[in-house]
């Protein structure tokens, strides 16, 4: 919930980059184009992924002083000069704010805890992870639009990464009140509910489905998270990302954008509070477009799947937000694999959703109302077409307007007295 008590719905983009890679203009662009796009949320990281600690940002600075063994240490932030690294760092998150968007804050990624591939080094331990948290969270507390991320798409394999992360997650809590919530990024094919489901600084769940393979089953994921107890809400941050090689080779194809709205919508009517989307392009900000990064970032910006997200979030916003519940019981009978349709409803709506336009056959009755109003929903223009009111009651088969790849469609029924 909003300070205000209006409901909020993620809707994410990832620009893991942003602070390292983008200059004053190039972040202003950038962040007027997702506001426009009505996104909420950006995910980006204060130590980044690309050689973070020694690969200076756009003005020529870097984050971290060495000691006097000659490492990068996490104690000795670089704040000299006129405009340091992290001077760039509040002035992207105070033009985030302006336009109305979270920035959800990474301290560091993962390569600088648990090295495993990447450009690393490891600098933390739990020493000095608790302080660079007590700082960073010193330096950003003011800021209203933060959320942190502890992580960083590692895996927490030994005693001295959870250690770490805890440690970083304690000395942030400690100079930030509880004033901004706090959630885990984890490695591919896993939910933070993995290890830290139970930590008292988690307040939400962050699933990253990754990028695996087609018809990825991320609903899984949000089912298993929202099950769990204690009760955490639950989102997948790093779903397969448009344009992004399937299982990172090239030669396997990329991602569309009907795989960024399958990934979308079957998570979000399987119990998510909302969704991240990434263009493979715009997480990295590229530049120099090869077979891996296939275009500039600001080309990407304008993707189809980018500019569907919208649909979703103005959908699930359109109906009454804190009671609606996922509910497969609404559908009578199932597809596997590609054509697995989700659901979801409130008292006196519900939403269905079928990703390769295969008939729905729904058990009537589980939303109010003796009769109901069907629409026809398109993902991928967010236009409706109502197509008439029904007895709610029995099994009523739904057949949508078009079928095939790239033709998804969600049902939409809902109670005509509340109309």
């Amino acid at each position: 919930m909003c300070e205000d008590g209006k409901p909020f719905f993620w809707l994410g983009d990832t620009a893991w980059e942003l602070f390292h890679k983008l200059n004053k203009e190039e972040a202003e662009l950038y962040l007027g184009d997702r506001s426009e796009k009505k996104f909420n949320v950006i995910q980006a990281v204060a130590l980044a992924e690309f050689d973070g600690l020694s690969s200076c940002n756009a003005y020529g600075r870097v984050p971290l002083l060495k000691n006097d063994c000659g490492e990068y240490d996490p104690t000795m932030p670089d704040i000299s000069g006129d405009y340091s690294y992290w001077d760039h760092v509040d002035y992207i998150i105070e033009k985030a704010y302006e336009l109305g968007l979270y920035i959800a804050l990474l301290p560091t990624w993962g390569d600088k805890i648990n090295k495993l591939w990447g450009k690393g080094p490891e600098i933390f331990n739990k020493e000095n992870s608790y302080s660079y948290g007590k700082w960073i969270g010193t330096r950003f507390k003011n800021h209203n639009n933060i959320i942190w991320v502890m992580g960083g798409d590692r895996v927490l394999a030994t005693r001295r990464h959870f250690d770490v992360v805890n440690e970083m997650a304690r000395g942030i809590k400690e100079v930030d009140n509880d004033t901004h919530l706090m959630t885990f990024h984890p490695n591919g094919y896993k939910s933070s509910s993995l290890h830290v489901h139970e930590e008292d600084w988690l307040d939400f769940n962050m699933i990253q489905s990754g990028h695996g393979r087609t018809n990825l089953d991320n609903y899984k994921f949000i089912k298993e998270d929202y099950e769990k107890l204690p009760i955490k809400p639950t989102l997948d941050g790093e779903p397969r990302y448009e344009d992004h090689p399937i299982k990172f080779k090239p030669e396997n194809g990329y991602f569309d954008d009907f795989d960024v709205r399958q990934a979308a919508y079957w998570s979000v009517f399987s119990g998510a509070f909302g969704h991240t989307y990434g263009h493979h392009s715009v997480w990295s900000m590229c530049t120099e477009p090869t077979e891996y990064f296939i275009m500039r970032w600001e080309d990407a910006l304008s993707r189809p799947g980018a500019t569907q997200m919208q649909y979703l979030r103005k959908l699930t916003e359109s109906r009454p937000f804190i009671e609606r519940v996922p509910d497969q019981d609404l559908i009578a009978e199932n597809h596997p694999e590609a054509n697995y349709q989700t659901a979801t409803r409130g008292a006196g709506y519900a939403f269905i959703y079928s990703p390769c336009g295969l008939k729905i056959k729904v058990n009537m009755g589980r939303i109010s109302g003796e009769k109901v109003r069907g629409t026809w929903f398109n993902p991928r223009t967010g236009a409706h077409t109502t197509i008439g009111q029904f007895i709610n009651s029995g099994v009523k088969e739904f057949v949508p307007p078009t079928s095939g790849r790239n033709n998804d469609w969600v049902l939409i029924l809902d109670d005509v007295d509340l109309l």
